[in-house]
């Protein structure tokens, strides 16, 4: 047997994730992908499992540290470190059980035999943000290709976005075990890559395990069998108090992966559970805790209390949650003439959900004004004739975003979110604009726009729309916007409501600029005027604010230099 490191794999854009949670100790008999420790982001937790079967021989790691891609977990002494030998070896092993204590170390010496070997190596899902079941809709692969580290293996796409998924290796491709149309998650088998060993892969200090005294060799047998989970201190923390009536929190219980399989197990719904561990974390005494309260009929499930509540009178839906409206109509269209039936876009049914929640939930209020861009739009062909020859277009929606920016420092109450009862502030300006494209509408982010200039925002947008057109932003390219433009001034139109993309609190949309007659104190002069429609929450912003926003915003366009105040 020969004593291997098992190392982080590629677990995505995270550094430096903090481990929360250590699943086996030394002496344990681990399977191959077993799960080893459990790590956490800022985003996500996830396991980390065996790479190969053998006996847990030393833990190079501890509740709280950081580690990354590559760093040494444990010490395993792999059980099957020895397929490859001669089978001239391998027949004297039946015979001698286990007593002969020398035997042994011969043949470990033929352990680097295959050091310059092709090694098939398993290429998984790596992390993929908080999206699950995303679809493979193209296989940019076929076996026996040569790929290189991070050539993009398939496309998939979420409800949201579609992103490519790299090799975390270079070499051969043997198999791939993905087609069009499946279903993937973070962890599932992609494909399996021939890749060629480094030269100084077989450490040799392996033999030290088995030189070890022989007393020592029932040990793994023993402890073997120690994996069960011990039954923790009997003096566990008390199950907090709990509601079935109370709805669900709208984010994902805080608890590891291995907790959630126990509950899937169980049956236990997470979102009922009270954890007692560190930032609330749920953990596996959280369970049995609300098991027995279940089993004794302390707690009663949210499940229990629907069907109690069902049997109980229906009383009049007076809070807004139930809205008590008529049924949509069912129609028979067919019936007044030819009809066609076209399914919808994923994004364009999420994105309905999405609008209809905002709407519903958000009370919005929209002030409409008109800004004088007659002098801004000057500047900006003056500034595209100066840069024709850089390639870059400056657009008047580039303006905008450097305008909001501003407006939102003066105002910081519309570049904030609601919590609770809590009202959080942002210090940053990630600005999103809506992209029509033919497969629906899509809000890239242009982050930290308070840093750019406005060539640099123009060339920024015009690579995020190409590829929103393309269908390539990632989660990344679409996420922590804290304010939103909606132009539609490429199409037309006058005024229109925007609805909020929550949980920002405010979206600004533009329509076409004309040019309308303006009295300047003593006679009318033709203005390029430009529609805004600022639609607002009413639980964070006054009337008296928005209206002070859209002035100082209209004045910020009809003079750029006061963005420099």
């Amino acid at each position: 047997m020969a004593l291997i490191d098992i190392q982080v794999p590629d677990i995505g854009d995270f550094d430096q994730v903090t481990v929360i949670e250590l699943l086996v100790k030394p002496g344990d008999s681990v399977k191959a992908e077993q799960s080893l420790i459990t790590v956490e982001s800022d985003k996500a937790s996830m396991e980390i499992p065996s790479s190969r079967a053998g006996v847990v021989r030393e833990l190079r790691v501890a509740l709280g540290d950081k580690v990354a891609q590559g760093s040494v977990v444990l010490v395993l002494e792999a059980a099957d470190a020895q397929p490859d030998t001669a089978p001239a070896a391998a027949a004297p092993a039946p015979a001698p059980a286990a007593p002969v204590p020398s035997a042994p170390v011969a043949p470990t010496p033929a352990a680097p035999a295959p050091a310059g070997a092709a090694a098939p190596v398993e290429v998984r899902v790596p992390d993929i943000g908080d999206f699950k079941d995303v679809t493979v809709i193209e296989v940019l692969v076929q076996p026996g290709a040569n790929i290189k580290l991070e050539q993009s293996l398939v496309t998939v796409e979420s409800d949201k976005a579609s992103m490519e998924i790299p090799s975390s290796v270079a070499g051969v491709l043997q198999e791939i075990r993905v087609k069009v149309g499946d279903k993937v998650n973070i962890g599932d088998l992609l494909a399996v890559v021939l890749a060629a060993a480094p030269a100084a892969a077989a450490p040799v200090p392996a033999p030290a395990a088995p030189a070890a005294s022989p007393a020592a060799a029932p040990q793994p047998s023993v402890v073997a069998e120690a994996p069960a989970l011990a039954p923790a201190p009997a003096a566990a923390a008390p199950v907090p108090a709990h509601n079935p009536v109370v709805a669900p929190s709208a984010s994902l219980p805080h608890a590891s992966p291995s907790v959630r399989r126990i509950a899937r197990l169980l049956g236990v719904p997470l979102e009922e559970v009270r954890g007692t561990g560190p930032k609330g974390r749920i953990t596996e005494l959280d369970l049995q805790g609300f098991t027995r309260s279940v089993m004794s009929g302390v707690v009663q499930t949210r499940a229990a209390a629907a069907a109690a509540s069902k049997a109980a009178p229906a009383a009049p839906a007076g809070d807004g949650g139930g809205l008590g409206l008529l049924p949509w109509p069912k129609v028979d269209f067919a019936k007044f003439g030819p009809v066609e039936r076209q399914d919808r876009p994923r994004i364009k049914k999420i994105s309905a959900a999405n609008l209809h929640r905002n709407w519903v939930l958000i009370p919005h209020v929209t002030n409409h004004d008109d800004a004088d861009i007659t002098d801004l739009e000057a500047f900006r062909v003056l500034t595209n004739k100066e840069n024709e020859k850089s390639g870059v277009k400056v657009t008047m929606l580039a303006f905008l975003i450097k305008a909001c920016v501003a407006a939102l420092r003066r105002f910081p109450e519309f570049n904030s979110s609601l919590d609770g009862d809590q009202l959080v502030l942002k210090r940053y300006y990630h600005i999103g604009f809506a992209a029509d494209t033919p497969q629906g509408l899509m809000v890239p982010v242009i982050k930290d726009a308070d840093t750019k200039g406005v060539l640099q925002i123009s060339q920024e947008m015009a690579d995020l729309a190409k590829k929103a057109r393309d269908g390539k932003l990632s989660p990344g390219d679409m996420s922590g916007a804290s304010f939103t433009i909606s132009s539609l001034g490429g199409i037309g139109g006058r005024y229109f409501t925007p609805i909020i993309n929550a949980p920002e609190v405010a979206i600004l949309g533009v329509c076409r600029s004309t040019m309308q007659p303006v009295w300047n104190g003593s006679v009318f002069e033709p203005r390029l005027m430009l529609p805004l429609s600022l639609s607002w929450d009413h639980r964070v912003i006054d009337g008296a604010a928005a209206a002070r926003f859209n002035a100082y915003l209209g004045q910020i366009l009809g003079d750029f230099r006061r963005v420099l105040l």
